[in-house]
């Protein structure tokens, strides 16, 4: 490493206005972009607060009814939180996805999906308000844009602008052999020259990530995982350049390659994986998913007690042991009051299906990872913000996980007869949450 040659880099990049604006341009987006993401995570933290307070407030009107002996509402006197079907169906439950502290460096799609999810017993993992989606640049277009896009998408762009006359404005201006003179070691003369673009940028990106680290969600082992990440994405790409700077014969020669490879991989390669898969596993429109939601459901209701009792205890097989089971003729109430779990049990086995489908579609992008790494590296860093698909598919099991609960807390303390009064209502709370 030649001190001499950083000094003289770093004097001409100091007197190239096009490089030092292009710089400074690429910092003030990178700023902005952790702005944006900052607001998205405090705008998603107040909601959270507003859904909790609006929560207990809900719980306490409800345990007031039970210390004045009101069985509900004044207006609805045919609700009786006694009876656990009502008591249970009144209690509001969220499930919340609670940003990660790490968001402002990768929005990824948590603008466009739901993070909260108010629960009820007809509730699923695909309802309207869980399946929204908008591409990135799309966002990109309406005038958002996040941090991790910068840096896999626009850093390389950057990396371009200020090394593409490396060794070739010399040739352009035929005193190359001149430098050969002065500098034997001509690749080296090139790599530390290239070496003080990837230090400058190493550093700006690093203080970016550390600075908002600070400012907001403090260090921990996925900010340090973001780092190794932006760290190795910039010399991969300085790698590549290094070859192309050394045996290009012209400037203009040396940025048209770069721009290639940039296409390359950020565009072209990216986009045929997909296009790839997508074909292959074509966009899921949930029509199995719809399908239950729909006509199937509307069947249900069609059938007869005796014909939806079999299926209940298909899905609760252990409900047999009730004692509302034995009875003749079966208590037509309870199950019509169960069909919510008949349909749930639908909806888990078509979302199961679709689930599947997703994961083969994933799997078949994963092994192509060793062509394809600008996808490799953006899945890595949505991961350590916890805006992935994984994130979110997690996010879904927990909402199943909780109607779930709710179906089978209604159906078998329906069918058992439990009274309800407050020390019984406060397990259900501890049940549900």
């Amino acid at each position: 490493m030649s001190l001499n040659v950083f000094l003289f880099e770093f004097k001409h990049f100091l007197r190239n206005k096009a490089k030092l604006f292009s710089y400074l341009f690429f910092m003030l987006i990178s700023i902005y972009s952790i702005y944006n993401g900052y607001k998205i995570m405090y705008q998603q933290i107040d909601t959270i607060v507003q859904i909790n307070n609006k929560q207990k407030f809900e719980i306490l009107h409800l345990l007031e009814w039970f210390d004045n002996e009101n069985k509900g509402p004044q207006d609805k006197p045919w609700i009786n939180v006694e009876d656990p079907y009502w008591s249970i169906r009144y209690t509001p439950t969220y499930v919340i996805k609670t940003p990660s502290p790490l968001l402002p460096l990768g929005v990824g799609q948590s603008e466009q999906f739901g993070f909260y999810k108010k629960i009820n017993r007809w509730s699923s993992t695909y309802d309207s308000d869980m399946t929204e989606e908008l591409s990135n640049y799309e966002r990109l277009i309406n005038g958002n844009i996040d941090f991790s896009f910068v840096i896999i998408f626009l850093l390389p762009i950057l990396i371009i602008i200020l090394t593409f006359n490396i060794n070739g404005l010399e040739k352009d201006l035929h005193f190359h052999k001149l430098i050969s003179i002065q500098n034997k070691k001509i690749n080296m003369w090139i790599i530390n020259r290239l070496l003080f673009y990837l230090i400058l940028l190493v550093l700006s990106v690093d203080i970016l990530i550390f600075g908002t680290a600070i400012l907001v969600s403090g260090f921990s082992l996925a900010l340090f995982k973001l780092v190794l990440i932006s760290n190795s994405y910039l010399v991969f790409f300085f790698s590549i350049f290094y070859f192309i700077n050394k045996s290009s014969k012209s400037s203009s020669s040396i940025a048209f390659k770069m721009i290639s490879v940039w296409l390359l991989f950020c565009v072209i390669i990216p986009g045929s994986v997909h296009q790839y898969a997508s074909f292959k596993y074509p966009v899921n429109y949930m029509t199995d998913f719809l399908d239950v939601n729909r006509k199937k459901t509307y069947d249900i209701f069609k059938l007869e007690n005796s014909e939806l009792y079999p299926m209940l205890l298909k899905t609760y097989p252990e409900l047999i042991d009730s004692s509302n089971t034995s009875k003749t003729p079966l208590p037509n109430q309870k199950i019509r009051r169960s069909i919510s779990a008949i349909v749930n049990q639908m909806n888990i086995d078509a979302a199961n299906e679709i689930e599947l489908q997703n994961e083969n579609k994933n799997k078949l992008i994963k092994s192509y990872y060793f062509i394809n790494p600008t996808s490799y590296i953006q899945n890595m860093w949505n991961s350590c913000t916890s805006t992935d698909y994984y994130s979110y598919k997690n996010f879904r099991f927990a909402i199943q996980e909780s109607v779930d609960i709710r179906n089978k807390l209604i159906v078998f303390e329906m069918w058992n007869d439990q009274k309800v009064d407050k020390k019984v209502y406060k397990q259900y709370l501890k049940t549900l949450k």
